[in-house]
This record gives structure tokens, sequence and C-alpha cells, in this order.
């Protein structure tokens, strides 16, 4: 039961290309927002969408793949973990902002479609 306490699965839509930060150590994370959508029907009987934006964090191998596969748009499935962190703004504000760290990345749509082809290359020069 532990290993499902902080566990979130979403499927969505890049809002933007991932930003890749390189840290002294050589260590790199990839940032970028997530678009996730709801649907439902109002009084009116009118179907509305909202849409709900994540920040997302990956690391180490996850973050090489969303480097060098994903774009602006790329619809993902992703499994990760809510994290809270904590910072002063510039005018010594403290604010607080909420990120999903990636642990698995899933490619959906077209994008899909050209990892199988990139995967079936390398393997056939190997």
């Amino acid at each position: 039961m532990a290993a499902i306490r902080n566990q979130v699965n979403l499927i969505g839509n890049l809002g933007n290309k991932p930003e890749v930060k390189t840290f002294e150590s050589g260590k790199q994370i990839v940032t970028f927002s997530l678009a996730t959508s709801e649907y439902y029907v109002d009084n009116k009987g009118e179907r509305k969408q909202v849409t709900y934006w994540h920040n997302i964090i990956a690391m180490g191998k996850v973050a090489k793949v969303c480097e060098n596969y994903l774009d602006k748009g790329s619809e993902i499935a992703l499994n990760g973990k809510i994290t809270y962190r904590q910072y002063e703004d510039k005018n010594g504000n403290k604010r607080q902002i909420t990120e999903i760290v990636a642990n698995e990345i899933l490619m959906l749509g077209s994008k899909r479609k050209e990892m199988s082809e990139i995967e079936n290359e390398a393997m056939s020069e190997q």
C-alpha cells in the first residue's frame, strides 16, 4: 500500500518545449508544463471543457527522453509523484510551488510512431 500513497497518473499535452537545466555536478533536470482537460455538461446542457496545467520535472533517463523526443504539443502519459517546494521571490515573498516528478513517460499520438521508428533504427545499428 505504501507504493500508492503518492502516485500521479496523467495524460495530456506539453504546453512548451522541455527546458533543460544542467547543474555544476553535471546532472540535468528537464521541466515543462502539461495540460490535462476534463469535460462536463453544464446546467444548460452545453458541453464544457476545463483545462488544468501541471508543472513537470524529469531527471535521469526520463529527462533524456524528454529532451530528445518531446516538443510543444506532444501527447504523453506519465506516472510520477507530487512534490511541494518553497522559495522566496525577488521581493522577499515566500512562495510555494506544486510539481510532479515524472518516474515514467509514455509518448502517445503521432510522436509514438516516430519513436518506434527511431528505436527500430537504433536496434538495427547494434
